[in-house]
């Protein structure tokens, strides 16, 4: 029996655009929980009419900070994204996976670069 929880995220959060960290946000925290408690979540970008890194970066990117890969790839589907919004998400779990290797590194060499400008 499969209890896959579907969360679609036109829905969730009111509009086909998927474009800021608020909106991937509220994708997380209802996704996060879930996953807590073992559920399987599919994801679902149907009627969604504009995708960003950064959305994806907060929505899915960030549950690799409190799941290992394997839990998030076993647990969560994608679900209704075109071929170039695939490859996106590819790039982006690929990035969250690298930063939540090593975030204190990551965050170090921001910081240096941040402040190499002043």
């Amino acid at each position: 029996m499969d209890d896959r929880i579907t969360i679609k995220v036109a829905d969730l959060i009111g509009s086909p655009l998927c474009i800021s960290a608020e909106d991937g946000q509220k994708v997380f925290e209802k996704v996060e929980p879930l996953l807590k408690k073992g559920k399987s979540v599919t994801i679902f970008f149907d009627h969604v009419t504009m995708l960003v890194s950064l959305f994806l970066n907060v929505a899915i990117g960030q549950l690799y900070g409190s799941f290992s890969e394997e839990e998030v790839r076993s647990l969560v589907k994608v679900e209704g994204l075109s071929g170039d919004d695939m490859e996106l998400l590819k790039r982006v779990v690929d990035n969250a996976k690298k930063y939540y290797a090593n975030p204190k590194g990551y965050d170090a060499a921001w910081q240096d670069g941040e402040n190499e400008d002043e």
